[in-house]
């Protein structure tokens, strides 16, 4: 059955994030993919970059006055483990958020903080995370991605699309691949949109819909409603195994999906070119097509109801629910 236009999608982003702190870092690492429905059903594709933190917040706040029915994938950790919450007595993601917010996120930042839990250069990783406590310093959707999946009974299609990668923590905060400052630093940002009214999951219902209701006398009546939505996004999840550091592999991994994948064939020369050239635009690139290619799950996704989940976040991936 077709949709009817109230129920589709409007736009899909995805945006590969950085935590660095310098202007020009920001500017030359965080890449947009920006997927926009057109009027004639036909859709467009974009790669952004050149936007700090900041002016990336406030260019989805205006975009999601022009199309509320939009998804927003971040690649980065929306929380930390549900035991560092409750030590901090946050008893909700949104919590933990507004205390990253109120300097906290910094203090574990610097090179100076006592809490040597947050590692990476110049710090080691501390025993308590080490050996059988490595899932300690790991929520747990992150267990279940990058780890559960290679042991016994896991996927092993999933288990593949990390094969070769280090699983990270968010507590690591320095070195390789590290996730943790770009997550500490992602918090202030996801709570000022929560705050402009976008909608958090696994947090909170999608509400991507405009609510219906019958009036006394039978009619239908709609209620404008629609509210932008945010998921965290892993993209390794998305590319699968692939040197996305090496740009002939970036280049060979395009070129086959052109070939055999209809969302990507309709992509324009000049976006393809950007996703080869940069590790963080091919990332955002993917990530969006992707999201696109089961937009029809957001709409359906809702609160979780387990209380470790909903403390900790759960990270978005095709079939996922919850």
């Amino acid at each position: 059955m077709a949709k009817s236009e109230e129920e589709r999608l409007q736009r899909v982003i995805a945006i590969d994030w950085s935590g660095r702190v310098d202007t020009s870092g920001q500017r030359r690492h965080i890449w947009a993919g920006v997927w926009t429905a057109g009027a004639d059903g036909k859709a467009s594709v974009k790669l952004e970059a050149g936007r700090t933190r900041d002016e990336v917040g406030e260019w989805l706040i205006e975009l999601a006055r022009e199309t509320p029915r939009m998804v927003v994938g971040i690649d980065c950790c929306f929380s930390y483990p549900a035991w560092f919450l409750a030590e901090h007595g946050c008893t909700a993601a949104f919590d933990f958020w507004r205390h990253v917010a109120a300097g906290h996120g910094e203090r574990w930042l610097a090179r100076e903080c006592e809490d040597r839990r947050f590692w990476g250069k110049p710090h080691k990783r501390p025993a308590e995370f080490s050996g059988d406590g490595l899932r300690r310093m790991m929520r747990l959707t992150d267990w279940d991605n990058k780890i559960a999946q290679a042991q016994d009974g896991g996927d092993p299609q999933r288990a593949a699309k990390m094969l070769g990668i280090t699983p990270k923590s968010p507590f690591q905060i320095g070195g390789a691949g590290s996730v943790g400052t770009g997550s500490l630093r992602a918090m202030p940002f996801l709570l000022r949109l929560h705050e402009a009214g976008f909608r958090v999951w696994p947090f909170e219902d999608a509400q991507l819909r405009d609510a219906t209701s019958r009036s006394p006398a039978g009619m239908t009546e709609r209620k404008a409603n629609t509210k932008p939505l945010l998921v965290e996004i892993y993209t390794r999840l998305m590319t699968g195994p692939v040197a996305k550091s090496n740009p002939e592999a970036r280049k060979g991994y395009l070129t086959a999906r052109r070939k055999d994948d209809p969302l990507y064939a309709e992509i324009s020369r000049s976006v393809f070119a950007k996703a080869q050239s940069s590790e963080d635009a091919f990332d955002a690139l993917v990530s969006t097509l992707e999201m696109v290619r089961h937009a029809d799950e957001f709409a359906k996704l809702r609160a979780t109801r387990d209380e470790t989940f909903g403390l900790e976040g759960i990270t978005w991936r095709p079939g996922v629910s919850g």
